[in-house]
């Protein structure tokens, strides 16, 4: 009986160790994928300082219409990557300023379906919504364009609302500590119930 009681245990610890242990390491390596993109960010913006008309190397948008259905939902999340040298090829989706009067001054979040070339570092490009019947009225000049989606994260822009605010980093930072906490509590306390079993 005293061994089956000591298997239950040690197989309960076991199990709370690892799924812990998974969670911290996810959280830990998360946490470190971050840190990595923050910096190469500010360090982006540090080399730039001097070109303000540069869109920062990296930018999220959350997606509020539903012109790009079904490839990008409305409340979807989306990453977008800034191209250098005018890279950008027919079939990219990408994120511009819009000129257009109706919507001047939005960030609009369309495919590239025209691409024509003035020259090496400038071109005009023809935009269109997967979900339009129409191409965009108002050519894209590349000075125009903040990047290249590289990321879509679906059903999560509330994400980017929630790390909006500083105290939010501060309360998953508690969280985590939380969690180490009572998986290093729950250790004793097996490691005693198992003494106790032995005994």
């Amino acid at each position: 009986m005293k061994l089956k009681q000591v298997e239950k245990v040690h197989t309960i610890a076991y199990l709370t160790h690892f799924i812990t242990r998974a969670f911290l390491i996810a959280v830990l390596c998360t946490m470190v994928l971050v840190f990595l993109v923050v910096s190469i960010y500010f360090g982006d913006l540090l080399l730039n300082t001097n070109n303000s008309k540069k869109a920062p190397l990296f930018s999220t948008y959350l997606i509020v219409s539903p012109s790009m259905v079904p490839t990008i939902m409305i409340d979807d999340a989306i990453v977008v990557k800034r191209v250098d040298n005018d890279k950008y090829k027919v079939g990219d989706i990408i994120s511009f300023a819009s000129t257009n009067s109706n919507y001047e001054g939005l960030t609009i979040t369309h495919r590239i379906v025209n691409k024509e070339t003035i020259n090496k570092n400038n071109s005009m490009y023809t935009t269109k919504g997967d979900n339009n019947s129409t191409v965009d009225s108002t050519l894209v000049n590349t000075s125009s364009i903040y990047g290249k989606v590289m990321l879509k994260i679906p059903n999560v822009g509330s994400i980017k609302k929630f790390f909006s605010k500083p105290i939010n980093y501060i309360i998953c930072l508690v969280v985590v500590t939380l969690i180490y906490v009572f998986y290093e509590l729950g250790r004793v306390f097996f490691k005693d119930r198992e003494k106790e079993v032995e005994e």
